[in-house]
């Protein structure tokens, strides 16, 4: 019987899918999703050709009762933290020599800023106080000696400096108390009040100094934000003085969140609001010489939406700048927890930090602490959360692979760096269905599940994957993976607690049309 030929053609096909650089996205559908883009992306950074697993925390300074401010004291060589705790103040610059300064205050929530080498700070409650170092180099915490017509002391809950002048905020009114002479850090406060600048009422919340050009001069505008949203810009030196003091107009934008509402950075004013994190420079329809490097939060508008609307009364949410680690952090209490949102300053590709118990942030020597229920910790450091393992999931964005034709995804490859074996899962979701696959832990030398019990990857059980790479290189394997659709949302699932995890892209292997069933 003659044998007959049959024609065979390459039914398998090869796509690479970059991992998520342009970061979380919840604004646009996810039918329309950019595919650089992640509608999860916990605790992996996006940066510019590659996302990151986060670092982790370390305990720094253990405490029976919660941190509520950290605050940092710089001066030349003899920088210092301190935390609120327990009515009282700690100095916790060094672990092995923790300072304690008994005052029984009544309340931990202080604002503070640094004004002429002393730590002005206020808290709304308590009497405003004042840290220093002498030439002695000793370290002193005194009451501010402040009077003012009418003034009780004990109602100023914020404090900023602008024109080298200190500028209090009243708690409960539309009254900012400011130094009467430039440079004072005591003496005699004189009030002003704004009661009939801003129209829809409401409390200050915060006074600001926008400097446009990142540095300090005559071009220097003052800020005053209300709680209402609005918005006034005053330029001039004096509020005492009709020359030199002038309104540039009130503006309007959306509600501000809290007394810590406020991040300087780069000469711009970034505003924590219920409408996202928003520099002023895009704001407000004014001339900028210097718009702001950072973008809007468009990208996760929903997000921080969701979170305000139950969360927005609650203590706790702050902002800094970690240049260190080149991004910045908005911290978010989300019921009895906390979240941060994070932003890539020079890319604007947001992700979202997880499992961190974090009340209130601070910066010490270019490094960032949290304060929580248990103690002040050190963040960005070590591969594990005090011990526990990081949990790290990215969804990617719907992609069609190349193709709009239905196909049937095989293998994938994430062709990732890391340092000793972490447990990894990596599977697709199709068409908009959500599947949630667990995996078996393997955390390499540091014990849980043993490198020998663990199974590898395979068609009948895609999961929980061994995964390893020699030290400095990408490690790339095809695991195998059964889904049948258009379109294909790559998960990523890491879990880890000895390990830094660089993921470049994944590659992808399909049937394509016809034959399939």
């Amino acid at each position: 019987m003659q044998q007959r030929n049959v024609r065979r053609g390459v039914i398998s096909q090869n796509y690479s899918i970059p991992a998520p650089t342009g970061g979380l996205n919840v604004k646009d559908s996810m039918d329309n999703m950019p595919p650089e883009d992640a509608f999860v992306m916990d605790n992996y950074i996006p940066l510019d050709n590659k996302v990151v697993l986060r670092k982790g925390y370390q305990l720094h300074f253990k405490t029976e009762q919660a941190v509520g401010t950290l605050m940092s004291y710089k001066i030349s060589g003899r920088n210092k933290l301190l935390a609120a705790c327990g009515g009282d103040i700690y100095d916790i610059t060094s672990k092995e020599n923790i300072i304690r300064y008994e005052k029984s205050f009544s309340d931990n929530h202080w604002q503070y800023c640094q004004f002429k080498n002393r730590l002005i700070m206020v808290n709304g409650s308590d009497s405003p106080q004042i840290y220093y170092i002498d030439s002695d180099n000793n370290a002193h915490l005194e009451t501010l000696s402040m009077s003012g017509e009418n003034l009780i002391l004990s109602k100023l809950i914020n404090v900023s400096v602008s024109k080298q002048r200190l500028f209090f905020v009243e708690k409960g009114s539309l009254n900012t108390w400011y130094t009467s002479g430039v440079g004072e850090v005591q003496g005699t406060l004189n009030k002003f009040d704004l009661s009939t600048i801003f129209r829809d009422g409401g409390e200050l919340i915060s006074v600001a100094c926008w400097t446009q050009d990142g540095g300090q001069g005559i071009d220097d505008l003052t800020v005053f934000l209300s709680s209402e949203g609005e918005v006034a810009i005053y330029s001039g030196s004096n509020p005492n003085s009709a020359e030199s003091w002038t309104l540039k107009g009130v503006y309007r934008m959306s509600r501000p969140i809290g007394y810590r509402c406020v991040i300087p950075y780069q000469g711009d004013i970034v505003i924590i609001s219920e409408d996202g994190y928003i520099p002023l420079s895009k704001a407000l329809p004014l001339n900028q010489t210097n718009s702001s490097l950072i973008a809007f939060s468009d990208k996760i508008r929903g997000l921080v939406l969701d979170r305000t609307v139950s969360n927005k009364t609650k203590f706790g949410w702050q902002g800094l700048i970690y240049n260190r680690g080149g991004y910045a952090l908005f911290n978010v209490p989300v019921g009895q927890n906390y979240e941060q949102h994070i932003i890539n300053t020079n890319t604007g590709a947001w992700c979202r930090f997880t499992d961190i118990p974090s009340i209130c942030w601070g910066e010490y020597n270019g490094r960032i602490y949290f304060g929580s229920d248990t103690g002040v910790y050190l963040f960005d450091e070590g591969y594990s959360d005090n011990g526990m393992p990081i949990c790290g999931q990215v969804e990617q964005a719907y992609n069609n692979l190349g193709s709009p034709h239905l196909k049937r995804i095989q293998l994938l490859n994430p062709r990732t760096k890391s340092s000793t074996k972490y447990a990894l899962v990596i599977y697709t979701n199709m068409d908009f269905a959500t599947q949630n696959r667990s995996y078996v832990e393997n955390i390499g030398s540091y014990g849980i599940t043993k490198w020998s019990t663990a199974k590898w990857s395979h068609p009948s059980a895609p999961t929980g994957t061994k995964w390893s790479t020699l030290k400095g290189s990408i490690r790339s394997q095809w695991i195998a993976n059964s889904a049948t659709g258009f379109k294909a949302s790559i998960v990523f699932k890491t879990k880890t607690r000895g390990n830094l995890i660089e993921w470049f892209d994944t590659g992808v292997r399909y049937e394509n049309g016809s034959g399939i069933f």
